[in-house]
């Protein structure tokens, strides 16, 4: 998926391998991913995807904390990350995130851009199931 706010960005489907780097889509107020040789393309991903970051993930941070923090407070402290999605029922906020092995969720906006990260998988699907609704329609007429 990407975020609502990507609507207007030229996107197509993550895969496994994908060289992705952390991007500020011109005329947004978000980042996102892009293909490291797609600058252009907003790479969406779907929640449950693994990523593998070629450096300690980092995040944003403004000029102003800058003078009262270290850093190192800006390093999340990991490498590997899977995207999800938070805030769904609020639709006028950012949804993409990541989640980090120790359980921290960044939104991905929030996360310096010019990062680097591979695809490493893509999240499992479960076979579809049928829905009482469909079960109902397959069957046969009731004779009344």
């Amino acid at each position: 998926m990407c975020d609502y706010s990507l609507h207007g960005v030229a996107s197509r489907p993550a895969k496994v391998g994908d060289k992705l780097v952390t991007t500020e889509f011109h005329n947004t107020l978000t980042r996102g991913f892009s293909a490291i040789d797609e600058p252009k393309v907003a790479v969406c991903l779907l929640p449950g995807t693994e990523l593998g970051f070629e450096a300690e993930v980092e995040r944003e941070h403004l000029w102003l904390q800058t003078l009262f923090f270290k850093k190192d407070r800006w390093k999340i402290g990991h490498k590997v990350g899977r995207f999800c999605q938070v805030n769904m029922r609020n639709p006028g906020t950012h949804h993409d995130a990541i989640e980090f092995p120790d359980g921290k969720i960044v939104l991905l906006t929030h996360l310096l851009a010019g990062q680097r990260a591979t695809v490493l998988q893509l999240p499992a699907r479960a076979p579809q199931q049928s829905t009482k609704r469909d079960r109902v329609s397959s069957a046969a007429p009731v004779q009344a």
